[in-house]
């Protein structure tokens, strides 16, 4: 008889280590069992060089806000990034959490844009965005002294008479080690009663006549085969979960396919060029290019240790993890799925064009790329590094750029499909999956989940006196005062 437990987490990645964490402070006496088919957790998305490390709250990202008069997506990704500042502050308080720089630092968000048209896009973007209280304390400027003092390294050496520029800095942004707070999660879950079987793979899932799931899995190590019974999954897997909810066989899962993205940065750690730049700064992505795409020049804080990362790169491999397999983006297609992949092909030839491009773009063309960004760049303090897959969701012919819960209509079985805004957004994930799958616990939950997250079920920027008191009692907890 296989041993049943509570929860089953797929995915050794901030996704899991949130709800897992949500779980063990809501139901202590809940069973949780992990799995990670690697040696260890935070190794694919979550892992601080997969992925830029920029807590998302659409600050600097334009692509969160391509009408400059409405900022509706704008606001709800900083909303959501909020509780997740809020979730870390509180188990901070609780010693769930190390030191808060472990794992964040204050980082200005600026965006950086040149050409009358990007200009007169983004004085219009911040005309609107200075309206709205979770976006107090936005500048605005064109005056190359101005943006000199903000980040001097996009500006030494650019002429004004080439082309206009402008930039907006928001000093509240922030840089957050995925990896580490990753890590710091699973610890404090393992230490307190929750199972982590690294390298070990879930192979199937199987509904069982009482509603519950056989999850069979296979250590890597001598692959010895190995079941569990769960009450609920989670499927937190990356690139791998549409796999996975397949092989679950629910029906919500049908018409799902994903697309592989990879990408590269280039990184440096001189240290005089990360003592000069110490903000993240975006730019607009190029024609086709997925929002994730976006080129940015990213001052980074990785195991105590400043570096800048500039990218991304779109590379392309059929692989839906960096250590997927060749046949994965194969191995999805169903009669369900593939009309909609076919013509998500046929009507994304922008895309198709520009990751042609970034393929066939050599290491000069990288470093020039950099130079529209920081005109006095050289060759040898730059090394290319890998970045993570991105598994992007193909839906309704459509391909989609952000993030989706796919569950079960039971609630047993949840999982997460898409890349960005991730990471930064994955308390809010977490809270929308224990309402869909814990319908009939979340009221009796509300009282815990507002210790933990005070503005619970409140719309911050609705109110400006309580985004201004909340922004800075979690800026005050986190230690991330600019």
């Amino acid at each position: 008889m296989s041993e049943t437990v509570d929860v089953v987490l797929i995915g050794g990645g901030i996704m899991s280590a949130t709800l897992g964490t949500l779980l063990k402070e809501l139901q202590p006496d809940w069973k949780i069992v992990a799995f990670e088919r690697q040696g260890e957790v935070a190794q694919e998305s979550s892992n601080a060089w997969n992925n830029a490390g920029t807590g998302h709250a659409a600050l600097c990202e334009l692509n969160y806000m391509p009408d400059a008069e409405d900022p509706s997506k704008a606001v709800q990704i900083n909303e959501q990034f909020q509780q997740s500042r809020q979730l870390w502050a509180s188990l901070i308080a609780k010693g769930v959490l190390d030191e808060p720089s472990t794992f964040i630092s204050a980082t200005p968000h600026m965006t950086f844009v040149r050409g009358e048209k990007d200009v007169a896009y983004l004085k219009r973007r911040y005309e609107t965005l200075k309206q709205q209280p979770l976006f107090a304390g936005i500048e605005y400027s064109e005056d190359s002294r101005v943006i000199n003092q903000w980040a001097p390294l996009l500006m030494q050496k650019r002429r004004k008479s080439d082309e206009p520029f402008a930039a907006t800095r928001t000093p509240s942004g922030t840089d957050v080690d995925f990896g580490a707070l990753t890590r710091q999660l699973f610890d404090h879950l393992t230490g307190n009663g929750a199972e982590l079987r690294l390298n070990h793979e879930v192979k199937t899932l199987k509904r069982q006549k009482d509603g519950t799931w056989l999850v069979k899995y296979r250590g890597k190590v001598g692959q010895t085969p190995g079941e569990v019974r769960a009450r609920f999954v989670f499927v937190g897997a990356g690139g791998w979960a549409i796999k996975l909810l397949q092989a679950s066989k629910i029906k919500e899962i049908r018409g799902y396919g994903v697309f592989p993205i990879g990408g590269q940065f280039l990184k440096t750690t001189n240290p005089e060029l990360v003592a000069a730049h110490r903000a993240k700064v975006y730019s607009q992505a190029a024609v086709g290019a997925p929002p994730m795409s976006v080129p940015h020049l990213d001052a980074r804080m990785v195991d105590g240790e400043g570096s800048l990362m500039f990218g991304p790169f779109a590379t392309f491999s059929p692989k839906f993890l960096k250590n997927g397999s060749l046949l994965d983006i194969v191995t999805q297609v169903r009669a369900h799925n593939l009309g909609s992949m076919l013509k998500v092909g046929a009507t994304n030839l922008d895309l198709v064009k520009y990751l042609v491009s970034e393929l066939l773009k050599s290491r000069k063309k990288k470093l020039d790329s950099l130079r529209e960004f920081m005109p006095t760049a050289k060759d040898e303090d730059w090394e290319l590094i890998q970045a993570g897959q991105r598994a992007q969701v193909m839906k309704g012919g459509k391909l989609q750029f952000g993030t989706e819960v796919v569950s079960s209509a039971d609630g047993s079985i949840a999982g997460l499909l898409g890349a960005s805004p991730g990471a930064s957004t994955a308390a809010t994930i977490m809270l929308n999956v224990l309402k869909n799958c814990f319908a009939d616990r979340i009221g009796e939950w509300e009282p815990k989940l507002r210790e933990l997250i005070p503005t619970y079920g409140d719309f911050l920027n609705d109110d400006p006196a309580k985004a201004e008191a909340s922004t800075a009692a979690t800026a005050e907890a986190l230690r991330i005062t600019a």
